[in-house]
């Protein structure tokens, strides 16, 4: 393998500010900004928006943008008096 070639792979820390967490990897980000982990070693520090713990599909927590509303879209469809609509029927 040719040296220099590749960019250093060493442990960083990513973190979530909008969550409040922050992992302890191995990466070759760089950041010129460094934090002091657990374990007393300083290491370099990349703010990320959105880790495992602020997405919504991980933490269960999606909300669903529902422009028109399902009943009323039912409603348009079928009508009030449809069976199961619980106006009529």
């Amino acid at each position: 393998m040719q040296q220099d070639k590749h960019p250093d792979y060493r442990p960083v820390v990513f973190r979530d500010r909008a969550a409040g967490y922050a992992f302890l990897t191995r990466s070759t980000a760089t950041s010129d900004q460094v934090i002091e982990w657990d374990d007393g070693q300083t290491y370099p520090v990349v703010d990320v928006e959105i880790s495992s713990e602020s997405h919504p599909f991980y933490t269960g927590k999606a909300r669903t943008v529902d422009s028109e509303g399902r009943i009323a879209q039912f409603e348009r469809r079928y009508g009030s008096d449809a069976p199961g609509s619980g106006t009529g029927g």
